[in-house]
């Protein structure tokens, strides 16, 4: 990450979560997923760990969003859950500015979560092998990114 660069702790307005609450979370769903499927097909994701994943139901809420996504992982693909018809196997919650520091690695899920800024709940095991496997991801570079006007 750059280090001139730092994602600030915020949290968006109660009524920003008011209103994403009541919009369609298929989007989200869908995106998700599709980021997660991204990363299967670029080889991310440690293989010998997804085993493990089968058939499990995880969701991600965004807290001062009101935004969630519900997901599971069956026959090599990260699937959509548009109805969850039982409580998540592991389950994270987080305001917005967290998920952006987990992403940008400016802060690790053990810190979040010690701050009281990410909820975890769920299967403990589950959620720790999750956590090793996003810590192995090697993403690239914010600085590294091309930008208009950068050369």
């Amino acid at each position: 990450m750059n280090p001139n660069f730092t994602i600030p702790r915020f949290r968006l307005p109660d009524f920003v979560a008011g209103i994403g609450q009541k919009l369609p979370q298929w989007p989200h769903t869908l995106v998700l997923v599709g980021a997660l499927n991204a990363a299967l097909k670029l080889k991310l994701l440690p293989e010998s760990e997804l085993t493990v994943l089968e058939d499990k139901l995880f969701r991600v809420r965004v807290l001062d969003t009101g935004g969630e996504a519900c997901y599971t992982y069956r026959d090599g693909l990260f699937r959509p859950v548009f109805r969850a018809q039982r409580e998540p196997d592991l389950a994270f919650a987080a305001n917005l500015s967290a998920y952006l520091q987990l992403l940008s690695r400016q802060e690790d899920p053990d810190t979040l979560f010690f701050n009281r800024e990410l909820e975890i709940t769920g299967d403990t095991e589950l959620g720790l092998i999750v956590k090793n496997m996003l810590d192995a991801i090697e993403l690239p570079s914010l600085s590294r990114l091309p930008l208009p006007g950068r050369q």
